[in-house]
Formats: C-alpha cells, sequence, structure tokens
C-alpha cells in the first residue's frame, strides 16, 4: 500500500466516477484502475461495487473511507511539519466560501496570506448547500477550512472562529404598509411573500427556526444564491426579505427595518477540524489577527 493509491481510493470514492477521479488526479484512468486493484489486492477486500453504469462503495469501502482521509491527512501534516523547519509551510490548502460574503474582501486577505507562505497552493470553491454543505464537507475532510453562517451549536466537534456578529433586519419594499415602522416582529411579516437563500445556507438555517420557535409559518416564493443581491429582488417587488444586517446594501426601492421581539442573532465564522495542518493553524492566525477579539 502506498499514499498514491489511497490517494486514488478517496477520488473515486468521492467522485463515484473513475474518469472524474482519473481527471482530478491528472491520471489516466487505467492507472487509476490499476491502483484501486492493487489496494484491494493487498487489502483483501472489493472496495467498490462496478456496473456498466455506475460506481458504488462496497461495505468495506465505506468503512475505509474515513481512515483513509486520516491517513492522508497525517501524511500531509508530516510533510509540511518536515518542510516548515527548513523551507517554510507548504502544501495545498482547500478553502470553502461563499459565492459573495461582501463584509471580507478575500482577495487581498488570501493575497497577504500568500505573501507569507508562497509554498501553499490556494483552492477556493463554494458548496451549492451552503453553509450546512461546507460543515459537512470539513468534517468530511474534502476540504481543510470554511467560512460559515451556522451557529456554533450546529459545529460540535470542529474549531471555530468567529470574525463578525451582527442581527437580521427586514428588507422591505418601500409602498409596504410597516416601510416607515421603527421595528417589525416576525409575526408582523407572516403574511408576505419572502425572498431568501437555498435550503441549507447558514442565514436561511438561522432564520427558519426563528420563525419556527415563534410558531410563524412563511412562504418562500424566490429564492436567490448570492445573499448580496436578496435587496435587489426586494427592489423588484418579488417579495420581502430578512437578512443578516452585516450583509445588507439598501439598493433604490428598498428600505431596512430592525427585528425586534426576537432580535435574531447571526454569526460569521471560520471553521477548521481540530489538530490543523501548518498550512490551517497559519491561515486561521491570520484571521484571528485581522479580526481581533471575537474568536
Amino acid at each position: 500500500m502506498d499514499t498514491r493509491q489511497l490517494e486514488y481510493f478517496v477520488a473515486v470514492a468521492e467522485e463515484l466516477n473513475f474518469t472524474r477521479a482519473a481527471a482530478r488526479m491528472f491520471a489516466v484512468q487505467s492507472t487509476v484502475s490499476a491502483g484501486i486493484r492493487a489496494l484491494e489486492r493487498d487489502l483483501g477486500a472489493t472496495l467498490f461495487e462496478r456496473s456498466t453504469k455506475s460506481v458504488s462503495l462496497s461495505p468495506a469501502g465505506e468503512l475505509l473511507l474515513p481512515e483513509a482521509r486520516l491517513a492522508l491527512e497525517a501524511v500531509d501534516r508530516v510533510r509540511s511539519a518536515a518542510a516548515a523547519s527548513s523551507a517554510g509551510i507548504r502544501g495545498r490548502l482547500r478553502v470553502g466560501i461563499f459565492t459573495n460574503i461582501g463584509f471580507i474582501d478575500l482577495p487581498p486577505l488570501f493575497g497577504e496570506f500568500h505573501g507569507l507562505h508562497p509554498l501553499v497552493d490556494l483552492q477556493l470553491g463554494a458548496s451549492a448547500s451552503g453553509s450546512t454543505g461546507l460543515a459537512d464537507d470539513v468534517r468530511r475532510g474534502r476540504i481543510d477550512v470554511a467560512f460559515m453562517g451556522l451557529p456554533e451549536h450546529d459545529l460540535a466537534g470542529l474549531t471555530v472562529l468567529t470574525l463578525a456578529e451582527t442581527r437580521f433586519v427586514a428588507v422591505l419594499p418601500p409602498s409596504h404598509p410597516l416601510a416607515s415602522a421603527s421595528s417589525v416582529t416576525l409575526r408582523d411579516l407572516a403574511d408576505d411573500r419572502f425572498v431568501d437563500s437555498p435550503e441549507g445556507f447558514g442565514n436561511r438555517v438561522v432564520i427558519e427556526r426563528a420563525f419556527a420557535e415563534a410558531g410563524v409559518t412563511r412562504v418562500v416564493s424566490t429564492v436567490v444564491s448570492d445573499l448580496n443581491e436578496i435587496p435587489r429582488f426586494v427592489a423588484a417587488e418579488l417579495g420581502i426579505a430578512v437578512v443578516p444586517e452585516l450583509t445588507l446594501t439598501t439598493p433604490p426601492g428598498t428600505v431596512a427595518v430592525p427585528l425586534v421581539d426576537p432580535v435574531v442573532p447571526w454569526q460569521l465564522s471560520v471553521i477548521s477540524r481540530p489538530d490543523p495542518s501548518p498550512a490551517v493553524a497559519a491561515l486561521l492566525g491570520l484571521f484571528a489577527r485581522r479580526f481581533p477579539g471575537k474568536g
């Protein structure tokens, strides 16, 4: 068994497709297939159920996958530790981000990190299922660090660094009967149609819980994946919205009204698994310096 075989196994297990796994590993498909067969012979177990149309993990493969990820992470830490002692931190850093955070100017932040650690390769990407998907990706070892809009009690077992805290506000068109109110409650808004993020996004998870705890049902009629674009859809009179104040822009045709009774809190954080690699620890250290007094 060697680490390359484990890398092939994890790639196929995550892609469930030998062709995509080979492309991801910059290898030909026959090499990946041969590596998987060699690993299966070495372990004495079938790791994948194969057919002409699909590939799926066998029971043995399901058991091996988390252990293989841990083994590869351990190898990465050994390599990074050795490199750090002589030539600085090196390796790969996979970061999950929102489609548009707004509050944080990411390019200069990662540019600063690159200047400090030029041997670390950065891979940034979003999740179609928002913070919920990013948290799952971190837990499963698919990514190393993720920006997060879920509350801390949803992130058990992970390291959480809080970058900012804010509250939700209502975004209304000027023609709305409550547009001139000093504040609104969830019950005040119950009969309106809403513009909101997709299910699984951190801001929607938080506000859905607040509505449920208040015993209020609502209708989400328009779904927008970019949180910062939601007020523009309100301006187009597709509905109203409740968004974290920190992310709010108020384009012409909208007004923001504080949400009270209850005040619904929201936090922006960065998460990682415990025992981070040197590269992850360095990135978290940079965030802690740039956002002091929160984590």
